[in-house]
């Protein structure tokens, strides 16, 4: 892709985040939107998550036991 001038980076995206249309695959303005926007929420939720201080999560074969966080386990 780069004789196009098309950086890795932009095919790699497009490659994970693209619908499919037949062969091709496509990310198309709204998609990059709706991205963008998955992508704040997300980095809302970390940085909840590092404020905290962080949380376990306790898990037994696929099934999700209990939560907490993980400065309130002390041994």
């Amino acid at each position: 892709m780069s004789q196009r001038g098309i950086k890795s980076e932009v095919v790699e995206m497009v490659s994970k985040f693209g619908v499919r249309d037949g062969d091709k695959l496509i990310l198309n303005r709204k998609a990059c939107q709706a991205v963008r926007e998955t992508l704040d929420k997300l980095k809302r939720t970390i940085g909840e998550i590092e404020e905290k201080g962080g949380y376990v999560l306790v898990e037994c074969g696929g099934t999700q036991i209990t939560t907490y966080r993980l400065d309130s386990y002390a041994r």
